[in-house]
C-alpha cells in the first residue's frame, strides 16, 4: 500500500506561475463574438413553448433546444452537425 502511495505521489506535477494577467473585453471584441441581436421582448410561445424567434430565448441567437436538432425539427441527429435550417434558421450543433 506504501509502494502505492509513493507511485501516486510521484505522478503529481505542479506548475508554478508568476503572474496571470486578466482584462475586460473590448466593445469589438464582443460584438466578433455575437450571432444575432434580440429584436423582441417575448420570451417563449405559451401554446408551444418553443422560443419566440428574435426574442429574449431565440434558437437562432443562442443555439437550439435539443442537441443535435433544429428548432423545427426538420434536421435531427449527429450526422447534421453545422448545418443551417433553411426553415427555422437555427444551425444544428
Amino acid at each position: 500500500m506504501k509502494d502505492l502511495l509513493k507511485f501516486l505521489k510521484a505522478q503529481t506535477k505542479t506548475e508554478e506561475f508568476d503572474a496571470i494577467k486578466i482584462a475586460l473585453a473590448s466593445p469589438d471584441m464582443i460584438r466578433s463574438w455575437s450571432f444575432g441581436e434580440v429584436k423582441k421582448p417575448e420570451t417563449i410561445n405559451y401554446r408551444t413553448f418553443k422560443p419566440e424567434r428574435d426574442g429574449l430565448f431565440c434558437a437562432r441567437i443562442f443555439g437550439p433546444v435539443k442537441d443535435y436538432e433544429c428548432l423545427c425539427g426538420k434536421y435531427k441527429r449527429l450526422k447534421h452537425r453545422g448545418v443551417i435550417c433553411e426553415k427555422c434558421g437555427v444551425e444544428v450543433t
